[in-house]
């Protein structure tokens, strides 16, 4: 298989086994001797990196190097059945996971499983921060929710955490998780004028998939219909909080999040950059090809799954066991100005400053001017900037406890 390119000078690739994966990851290092030498690599502490969908890896890999050069081994796994990490009992990343009534793997405990065992094949007992975009930003509040002595502090990029589902028989605390909205408003988002549905309920469909792979306008433009439409650069995106979480309300929201009820994806995207149709201004042509060689490779389905799980209660309802309970290491919440993501569920963000998060100070809610939902690739050099200043901060408390 062909090396990732480009790959920024100072991150390589390795495979780990384990929980039923050959996990793929980039790893990049403080000097050149623990580089090297992995063994040597848990001297630095250690940070690691959750992408989301439809993404990889790759996604994170500006910030992997700047990170490592301010004193940190930083790691950024492939997740689970997706880019170049493959199930144990294949023999290469070249099969596409099929739709299957069985998502135990995809379900939120084990996917937080995978990161433990990564962390602990390295040979580290812990993590110094954990930083998850999109839905690798629920995976990283899972991690910290969940177990505060491996994860030391989260970052947490472009998707407001919502804390675990309620208890059947509680009250809710606050607004649901995306999912359960999405679910709970189908009927309501269909009666609309026009007719509509949650982008999140589309993803769960058998179809999802195969619109994607198949997409009229091909897959490149797809891939790049898709970014510009989340990204800064779209003008559509003017995000701003929501009154609630109606139907009505929901509506105002871009068509890539609440969609026409006939449409696909690719359809919802297509033509967003009217005459310009090119990529992005901060992702190249060879950048893209990368994204459009993995996925063609091996699906969607793997990420989509995700989404299945999150609509569908028999695969979250193990989750309500941690029901009220808080993120109590430090936290931070990083978006762009201009993506929509922030707002998309009404209420969460604040629920996670004032509620879900215990050490979540004002100066680390951060919204970073001009960038959208891809914030990280969009705008890396601020985005390392403020998670260095708040690992700064953190590295201080801890040491005076």
């Amino acid at each position: 298989m062909e090396p990732l390119n480009p790959l920024p000078s100072g991150i390589t690739t390795r495979y780990a086994t384990f929980n039923g994966i050959n996990c793929h990851f980039l790893e990049a290092s403080p000097t050149p001797a623990t580089h090297e030498a992995p063994s040597n690599v848990e001297k630095a502490p250690l940070i690691v990196v959750l992408h989301g969908f439809p993404e990889l890896a790759y996604s994170e890999r500006k910030l992997l190097v700047p990170l490592a050069q301010a004193g940190y081994y930083v790691v950024a796994p492939d997740q689970r059945g997706l880019g170049r990490t493959f199930n144990i009992d294949e023999t290469a990343p070249d099969s596409r996971t099929p739709f299957e009534e069985d998502l135990s793997p995809f379900r939120m405990i084990n996917l937080v499983k995978d990161v433990l065992s990564l962390i602990h094949v390295l040979g580290y007992d812990h993590a110094s921060a954990v930083v998850g975009h999109d839905f690798g930003s629920s995976l990283a509040g899972f991690c910290a929710l969940i177990r505060p002595d491996i994860f030391r502090s989260v970052v947490m990029m472009s998707t407001p955490f919502p804390g675990a589902p309620s208890l059947p028989l509680e009250s809710s605390s606050g607004p649901p998780s995306l999912g359960s909205m999405a679910a709970r408003l189908q009927n309501q988002l269909a009666a609309l004028t026009p007719p509509r549905k949650h982008y999140t309920m589309y993803y769960s469909t058998p179809d999802a998939n195969k619109d994607m792979l198949d997409a009229p306008q091909g897959l490149p433009s797809f891939f790049r219909d898709y970014l510009y439409a989340k990204s800064g650069q779209w003008q559509g995106n003017s995000p701003h909080p929501l009154p609630s979480a109606s139907a009505t309300h929901l509506a105002e929201l871009p068509h890539y999040y609440i969609m026409l009820r006939d449409q696909t994806m690719p359809e919802a995207v297509r033509g967003v950059q009217g005459k310009h149709e090119g990529c992005p201004a901060w992702l190249s042509e060879q950048e893209l090809t990368v994204y459009v060689n993995e996925y063609s490779r091996r699906g969607f389905q793997a990420g989509l799954n995700w989404y299945r799980c999150a609509t569908d209660p028999q695969w979250y309802s193990d989750l309500q066991i941690f029901a009220g309970k808080r993120i109590t290491v430090p936290a931070m919440f990083i978006s762009g100005e201009k993506d929509w993501g922030t707002y998309q569920n009404p209420g969460v963000a604040e629920l996670m400053k004032e509620k879900i998060c215990e050490k979540m100070d004002d100066e680390d809610f951060v919204l970073i001017e001009g960038a959208g939902h891809w914030v990280q690739q969009e705008n890396s050099d601020a985005v390392v900037k403020h998670i260095l200043r708040f690992l700064g901060k953190v590295e201080e408390v801890l040491s005076n406890e």
